[in-house]
């Protein structure tokens, strides 16, 4: 197993934000407040968005050593997990809403990649609780995905506060990442209901100074995080 890197406060910036004409300097430029470098993949089905393919995570990896966490927003994202794999991925995510969850979990193990599942936040959390124990990560949406810079969706917070209190319970290493709308302003409810990896792409990319910008985000969620597991 592949595991997610683990300290309280973990930070994702996600490239979604970046500037692609610059890519590799944008993902140095915040090289020091990165723990795992987020991802975003679109499809254009699964959400109303296009972006990347495993292409651009080759050329990301021969660029980088970082933990490459690539979140799948796609309809059939078992068509292209070895793909991902074999391009340098280090964990992907998919989506609960596209089911098959079994037979997807099955094959990240197979091919070496660390495991998580999402949900957005219309979906209940019924629907991820059966495999809190057999992935690795839950990424739980705090806006709609298909498009950064949206609007912080506060009632997602006690789907968070729920899988850590199953992960304390149940004893279970589950990392429980958070995405949409987090800034210095929004990560300390997600924080102190558990979350402990944040990811963050306009808050971070389009400031002024990103690294200064990380580091403010960091620094409030460690000031509201809560003991875990």
């Amino acid at each position: 197993m592949l595991a997610v890197p683990r300290p309280s406060v973990r930070m994702a910036p996600s490239i979604l934000s970046a500037n692609f004409a610059a890519l590799g300097a944008d993902i140095d430029r915040v090289r020091d407040e990165t723990d795992l470098l987020h991802v975003d993949v679109m499809d254009g089905h699964f959400v109303p968005n296009l972006t990347i393919g495993p292409p651009v995570v080759r050329a990301i990896r021969r660029h980088t050593d970082a933990f490459l966490d690539c979140h799948l927003m796609m309809t059939n994202p078992g068509q292209y997990l070895r793909a991902f794999a074999e391009a340098g991925a280090s964990h992907c995510t998919v989506h609960v809403e596209v089911g098959s969850t079994a037979e997807l979990i099955a094959e990240m193990r197979s091919l070496g990649l660390g495991v998580g599942l999402a949900v957005n936040p219309e979906t209940p959390f019924d629907s991820c609780e059966p495999w809190l124990d057999r992935i690795d990560m839950l990424l739980v949406m705090s806006v709609h995905p298909g498009f950064g810079g949206q609007r912080f969706i506060p009632d997602v917070v006690p789907k968070v506060a729920r899988a850590a209190e199953i992960a304390h319970r149940d004893g279970l290493d589950l990392a429980i990442e958070v995405d949409g709308g987090i800034d210095a302003g929004t990560v300390p409810a997600m924080a102190g209901a558990g979350a402990s990896i944040f990811v963050a792409g306009s808050a971070i990319f389009g400031a002024e100074d990103p690294v200064a910008a990380a580091r403010a985000i960091r620094e409030a969620a460690a000031a509201a995080a809560v003991a875990l597991p």
